[in-house]
C-alpha cells in the first residue's frame, strides 16, 4: 500500500524543517497532518483533597513531564499551599528540570535529573533514599513509572493531579488517510472511541512502544508499522522504511521499556553520571551548540575516512 497522507497523533513540531518528519515530506512527498489525540485536564482541588495528601508532609517531588510540573504548581495555588525552600526536585530529564524555572528560582543542589530515561532518574534517587517522595501524576491506576518506583521500593505517594481525556476525532475522514501513527494507549482509545469500526477501514496503522502495541492488540487492530527497531529508532524512520519496502524488523526495547516489561534490549549504552541542572538558559544553549558542533565534526571525520577508504579501494581495482 502506498502512503501519501498520514495522520500523526501528536502536536505539530515547533520547527517542521528540523523534525524527523522532514524526509517524509520532502523526499517521499508525503502529506502529514498533526493532531494530538487526547488532552490533559486538571483534577480540581476539591477532588485532590479526598486523597488526604498534604504536600507539606513531603521532602522531595518527582517530575516526569512538563504536565506534572504545571499541574503541581496549579494545585499548590488552588490549595493555597507553599513548599519549603529545602524541597528537593527530581526530574526525569534535564529539559524537564530546566522547565522548573517557569515556576521557581532554585539552587542547583536542590534539583536533580536523569540522563534520558526514568530508570536513569531512579539511579539518582537511590542516593537520596531517606527522602519522602511525592509523585504528581495522572489518575491512571498504574503506569510504567509507578511500577518502577514500586519495584525499587522507594517511599513515595502517588498524587493524581490530572487526567488524559480522548479528543473527538470525527472532524477527520479516516478514509482520507493512508496511515495513522499512534504513540500511546490513550491515543488508541481515542481512535477507537471516535471510530469504533476502525478495523474495517483500509488504513495502515503505525505505533510506537510496546504499551501502544499491546493496546492495539487488545482492540483487535492490526499493527503494520512497529517502532522502535534497530534501523528505525523513531516513528518517522519506521514509516520511511515501510515506504521503501524494507523488511520489517523486531521491535527493540528502550531502557524505559525494560523498566516496564523486564525485557532485554538489543541496544545497550554506557551509564552516564548525573549532573546538577544548569539554571542559566544561555549557558545551557551554548553547551548544546557545542555538542552539536562536535557531533557534526565527528560525522564529517567519519565521512572523510569512508571516502578515503573508497578511493583506496578504487585505486586497487584500477
Amino acid at each position: 500500500m502506498k502512503i501519501k497522507k498520514i495522520l500523526i497523533s501528536q502536536p505539530a513540531p515547533t520547527d517542521l524543517e528540523k523534525s524527523p518528519y522532514r524526509n517524509l515530506i520532502h523526499k517521499h512527498n508525503v502529506d502529514i497532518t498533526f493532531f494530538k489525540f487526547f488532552e490533559v485536564v486538571g483534577i480540581p482541588a476539591s477532588e485532590f483533597r479526598k486523597t488526604r495528601i498534604h504536600i507539606s508532609d513531603y521532602t522531595a517531588i518527582i517530575f516526569n513531564s512538563k504536565n506534572s510540573i504545571d499541574h503541581f504548581f496549579r494545585m499548590l495555588k488552588e490549595l493555597r499551599e507553599t513548599v519549603s525552600e529545602d524541597m528537593k526536585y527530581f526530574c526525569s530529564t534535564e529539559a524537564i528540570a530546566l522547565y522548573l524555572q517557569t515556576y521557581i528560582q532554585y539552587r542547583k543542589r536542590k534539583v536533580f535529573f536523569g540522563n534520558q530515561y526514568f530508570s536513569d532518574l531512579l539511579e539518582v534517587m537511590n542516593k537520596h533514599r531517606d527522602e519522602k517522595f511525592l509523585f504528581p501524576c495522572s489518575d491512571e491506576k498504574q503506569t510504567e513509572y509507578t511500577k518502577a518506583l514500586d519495584k525499587a521500593k522507594f517511599k513515595y505517594a502517588k498524587a493524581p493531579m490530572y487526567t488524559s481525556a480522548p479528543r473527538d476525532l470525527r472532524q477527520f475522514n479516516i478514509d482520507d488517510f493512508d496511515a495513522i501513527a499512534l504513540f500511546s494507549p490513550i491515543g488508541v482509545r481515542s481512535l477507537v472511541k471516535s471510530f469504533p469500526d476502525i478495523k474495517n477501514h483500509n488504513v495502515t496503522i503505525a505505533a510506537f512502544g510496546s504499551s501502544t502495541h499491546a493496546a492495539l492488540k487488545e482492540q483487535g487492530i492490526k499493527l503494520t508499522i512497529a517502532a522502535p527497531t534497530q534501523s528505525a529508532p523513531s516513528m518517522a524512520m519506521a514509516i520511511e522504511n515501510y515506504i521503501l519496502g524494507k523488511e520489517p524488523e523486531s521491535v527493540i526495547a528502550s531502557k524505559g521499556e525494560i523498566a516496564k516489561h523486564g525485557v532485554k534490549s538489543t541496544i545497550t549504552s554506557p551509564a552516564k553520571k548525573s549532573r546538577p541542572v544548569i539554571a542559566n538558559k544561555e549557558v545551557y544553549k551554548h553547551r548544546m551548540e557545542e555538542k552539536k558542533a562536535l557531533a557534526a565534526a565527528r560525522r564529517a571525520e567519519r565521512a572523510a575516512e569512508k571516502a578515503r577508504m573508497e578511493a583506496e579501494k578504487n585505486d586497487t581495482k584500477a
